[in-house]
């Protein structure tokens, strides 16, 4: 890659003040445009080059902050819009609330392995005709993605947390305790709002997907229970320690994201992910060429 500017393959959806924090220190902006997709408008889509490393992102939340709620973000523009400036490896980040208080804290780095999926009102899927999209999720993310991402948080010596369910719900508001009651008994980690059905998206276009987690908050009824704090983020239920760590955390992950696509942008495919569609396409049912298959 070395001479000359190539474009990765990696695609960045970025949580809240993602924009922010790229746009500070990840190169030039080579290009930014709202692709007009079969699913709609995208977000602004941009292309970042660093270090001779080309890279698409998009801030699912807006670029001035936080402009778009979770339910209301076009998930499936976006994804599109990703595939057709060929990225093949999105890494998304998420900052989800913690259920799983005895594994995991506020402020830590966490990589999650599953999802359930609470959301109600929202596209899941491009495949609204056809009987198509019938396909595993297990893994549900990228497996290879996922040990690229863990090698490099080790040669950085940042330390994480692996495995565990992400409970993925509709938003814009927060859990309900009896909610938090509810997901902790089905066995889930962490609580947040954007994975799904980004994950689920992306595997329909053979696209791999991983998300990089920080911990933000204990969930509603989780841990001692804290005081109503109008005014401020999640009225109190995050205190300025908290706060703090999960600052310091969020200015990292810039840097953490740019070290996978640099250390493994080269590397080819060798996960399952760019046969999901396969049997659609053996049966003729898809067409070789992604863009006609809608």
């Amino acid at each position: 890659m070395r001479g000359k500017k190539k474009f990765s393959g990696f695609g960045v959806i970025g949580g809240s003040k993602a924009f922010l924090s790229i746009n500070g220190g990840w190169g030039k902006c080579i290009s930014r445009r709202k692709l007009k997709t079969p699913f709609g408008i995208s977000s602004p889509l941009h292309i970042y080059e660093k270090d001779e490393i080309r890279f698409a992102f998009i801030s699912r939340h807006g670029e001035k902050g936080y402009e778009i709620a979770a339910p209301f973000i076009n998930y499936r523009a976006n994804i599109f819009a990703m595939k057709s400036v060929g990225v093949k490896r999105i890494i998304s980040w998420s900052g989800p609330g913690i259920i799983n208080d005895k594994k995991l804290k506020v402020g830590e780095l966490y990589l999650p392995d599953d999802v359930l999926d609470e959301t109600r009102h929202r596209k899941n899927t491009f495949f609204e005709r056809g009987g198509i999209g019938f396909v595993r999720q297990n893994p549900v993310f990228c497996n290879e993605l996922y040990d690229f991402i863990k090698k490099t948080l080790r040669s950085m010596k940042i330390r994480f947390k692996a495995g565990g369910i992400y409970v993925c719900t509709e938003g814009p508001r927060l859990e309900t305790v009896a909610e938090i009651k509810k997901y902790k008994l089905l066995g889930g980690d962490v609580v947040g709002m954007t994975i799904a059905p980004e994950c689920f998206l992306a595997r329909e276009l053979e696209i791999c997907y991983h998300p990089i987690c920080y911990l933000t908050n204990l969930a509603e009824g989780i841990g001692e229970k804290k005081s109503f704090k109008p005014g401020v983020l999640f009225e109190g239920m995050q205190d300025e320690k908290e706060a703090k760590k999960v600052s310091e955390i969020q200015q990292v992950l810039p840097e953490i994201i740019f070290n996978v696509i640099k250390s493994f942008a080269e590397n080819i495919r060798t996960c399952v992910c760019p046969d999901y569609m396969l049997r659609y396409k053996k049966r003729g049912v898809l067409d070789s060429e992604w863009r006609k298959w809608f």
